[in-house]
């Protein structure tokens, strides 16, 4: 079972980035930006900020819901928190249309974001993409996706077994929990 994907959550976390970059930038800098996000947080904290699931793709790790919410047309009449605030792609670039409330994330969330910002955001997509190659946890896909789960970015991080199994046994709880609270 995994956590839930949390839509409003996932778009703050992309629009500081986006803020941070002066409102506007290619969408494969913002994804490898967001994976090497929930990448830091699983190895601190044992849980992602975005919730979202990360597979490899040729142009490295992904955040796969989000990647689809930038790429798939909105069908119309749908509301999506992510397309009021962060525009459809024009030249590969999305821009940040209206700042939500920053209500999801937690101060040590927001944080995270500058501190990634600040090791990161100069670096060109290009740059990202050769970095995210080099993390252990990718695998060339060959045109496909291959998923990435939590053990392979903590084992990667050189968390031990024991570490590992209680990370994924919190992450069990909380995906639990999320079904208690709200089914669906």
């Amino acid at each position: 079972m995994r956590l839930r994907f949390n839509e409003a959550k996932a778009t703050q976390a992309a629009s500081r980035f986006l803020q941070l970059r002066g409102g506007a930038m290619s969408y494969l800098k913002l994804t490898k930006l967001l994976y090497l996000l929930d990448r830091e947080a699983l190895l601190r904290w044992g849980r992602t900020v975005t919730t979202d699931r990360h597979v490899s793709m040729d142009r490295g790790p992904v955040v796969s819901r989000i990647y689809d919410l930038i790429v798939d047309q909105v069908p119309p009449g749908t509301e999506s928190v992510w397309h009021r605030c962060i525009s459809e792609p024009q030249g590969y670039e999305v821009r940040l249309l209206n700042p939500p409330d920053y209500d999801e994330l937690s101060p040590a969330e927001e944080q995270l974001i500058d501190e990634i910002f600040t090791q990161h955001g100069r670096k060109s997509r290009w740059d990202l993409v050769n970095l995210c190659h080099d993390l252990p946890e990718w695998q060339d896909p060959q045109g496909s996706a291959l998923p990435i789960e939590p053990r392979d970015i903590l084992k990667a991080g050189n968390k031990t077994d024991a570490e590992i199994a209680a990370i994924e046994g919190d992450l069990e709880s909380l995906a639990v929990a999320q079904t208690l609270v709200s089914p669906g």
